[in-house]
């Protein structure tokens, strides 16, 4: 379970304190997601980015299966961020060298070697994603749609229970975007024991993609509310 508490988020600048997050508070079951909409500058991004341990917040707390990431040593942090939490992005930030498969498997670079088992299941990805024939194509050579769907890919293949995506079809079109929101709800449900199934927060203009999860907020001038 994901449990955030009255978290807030304050810039200083030389006109005064300007306030982005104001307590912002809510919690998220394991197989649920979450759809933050709002205005652009409303503080979408720096909400997952603290979610994501990225930055720290000024105040508030949160949990993800009872461990507090924001409590922990630097180097603590940045392994409960690489084994719990997977990002998408709206810009797929593949590398333009690397295969389908070599892109899906960079997350494991830090651990210096890639597994028998890491690898078949990134395979597995790529087919469950229909692009098991797409597993050596450079980015170049694929279409918007199938980079994004590489990406998502990767932000999955260590497990993560907690997956935060911004604006992840900002840059499709209305098909293609219909295709990742259908796969977001797939890998919801893709856990038999419901303690296990992964959580989905993301950022969203787009309205159709936000009413197609479980929830849905609206974050503006600070304030995180229902919708």
């Amino acid at each position: 379970m994901l449990n955030v508490s009255q978290i807030t988020k304050d810039y200083p600048t030389r006109s005064g304190t300007i306030s982005v997050l104001k307590d912002c508070t809510f919690q998220l079951q394991p197989g649920r997601s979450l759809a933050v909409v709002g205005p652009s500058g409303s503080g979408k991004s720096t909400l997952l980015n603290i979610l994501g341990t990225l930055e720290p917040p000024t105040s508030g707390t949160y949990e993800l299966d009872g461990v507090s990431p924001l409590g922990l040593a630097e180097n603590e942090r940045a392994a409960f961020r690489r084994d719990r939490i997977g990002f998408i992005f709206q810009d797929h930030h593949l590398l333009p060298q690397c295969g389908a498969l070599e892109n899906v498997l960079i997350p494991f670079l830090a651990d210096g070697s890639v597994s028998p088992s890491q690898k078949s299941y990134a395979e597995e990805l790529l087919h469950r994603f229909g692009l098991g024939d797409r597993r050596d194509h450079r980015p170049a050579e694929l279409s918007g749609g199938e980079r994004q769907r590489v990406a998502i890919a990767r932000a999955l293949v260590r497990k993560p229970r907690l997956v935060l995506a911004d604006e992840p079809t900002g840059n499709l079109d209305r098909t293609t975007a219909a295709t990742i929101a259908e796969l977001f709800q797939s890998l919801l449900e893709q856990h038999e024991n419901p303690k296990n199934q992964m959580m989905l927060i993301l950022v969203t203009h787009d309205r159709e993609l936000a009413r197609r999860m479980n929830e849905v907020r609206e974050l503006d001038q600070g304030l995180l509310s229902g919708f």
